[in-house]
């Protein structure tokens, strides 16, 4: 019976250095064996039966691994080695924390630690794809946060322009109805369309043929006429830039209504640049869109001088 309850006694005590108190506090000793998870800085996070401990390393932790056949003699590490997938043991005394030990000794297997590196060694490239990926990604954020700010600015000032644009555009109508009503009721007495390509604001000799036609018409008459010019672009591209783009193609058969076919500058109304506005044909089509790329160019008569004729 004696001596049941000596060995007894001694598998108890055997068993109890080697178990980890659930609740390692204050400066109990703590042993215990298990994986390391995770390292941040002198903080291992160890994964073991007993639950997740939290294992930290200063400078009076003694970190070793056994060489030889026997593993009895020990060689001495560096914190270096602890890395996440080592099988370590750890003996300590218990943090401030539930679950936290002050490593004295950590001891692992050389064997363990080149299985760990081999492990590490795979995660690697992982590791540095999605920091790549991540870096990628950051910068894609902000290249894309540049642009919507800086297409926030376009369209502000696209606005802005169109805005003034419309307030010349309304000028034009304005100073053309009152030069229309300085010359009494009015009739259209002829009508020709000047059309251009895209981006285009130059004359073809097809249109200017026309234009000096209707010059000819108009001159002939000695009073109570005027010539109105209105260009046009279709949706295609910016409003700022179709905008522009018609009141170059205006300007073009004004400079050639002057200079070429000798219309005298006051029986010209001022040119509208009207932009996209009053399509004759949609724009969801090619051949809409050529018939929208235009100049309209009129020849107003007095009604009186109209009828007289």
């Amino acid at each position: 019976m004696t001596k049941r309850i000596l060995i007894t006694a001694c598998l108890l005590g055997l068993l109890t250095s080697f178990v980890v108190p659930a609740f390692a506090m204050g400066s109990d000793k703590v042993k215990g064996k298990g994986v390391i998870t995770l390292r941040s800085g002198n903080t291992l996070t160890v994964k073991t039966s007993e639950g997740n401990f939290t294992v930290i390393i200063n400078s009076d932790t003694k970190i070793q691994h056994g060489v030889g056949l026997t593993g009895v003699r020990k060689k001495q590490d560096t914190p270096d080695v602890l890395i996440p997938g080592l099988k370590m043991k750890f003996e300590g005394t218990g943090g401030s924390q539930e679950n936290q030990v002050i490593a004295k000794e950590i001891e692992f297997d050389s064997d363990d630690l080149a299985l760990a590196e081999v492990i590490q060694a795979g995660l690697n490239p992982i590791s540095q794809q999605q920091a790549r990926n991540m870096q990628t990604y950051t910068t894609n954020q902000a290249a894309t946060e540049a642009e919507i700010a800086a297409n926030k600015e376009q369209i502000a000032a696209t606005d802005k322009e169109v805005k003034a644009n419309q307030a010349q555009i309304d000028q034009v109508a304005k100073s053309t109805e009152q030069r229309i009503n300085e010359m009494g009721e009015v009739v259209t007495k002829s009508q020709y369309t000047v059309l251009f390509a895209t981006g285009d604001y130059s004359l073809s000799p097809e249109y200017k043929q026309g234009l000096s036609d209707l010059a000819k018409q108009a001159t002939a008459y000695p009073k109570g006429w005027a010539i109105s010019v209105a260009g046009y672009a279709d949706s295609q591209g910016t409003a700022m830039y179709n905008q522009v783009l018609s009141r170059l193609r205006a300007q073009a058969v004004v400079a050639y209504l002057l200079q070429d076919c000798g219309v005298p500058v006051g029986r010209i109304l001022a040119p509208g640049a009207m932009g996209e506005t009053n399509p004759t044909a949609s724009n969801e089509s090619t051949s809409g869109r050529a018939e929208n790329r235009r100049v309209d160019v009129k020849l107003l008569l007095n009604k009186g001088v109209a009828g007289g004729m």
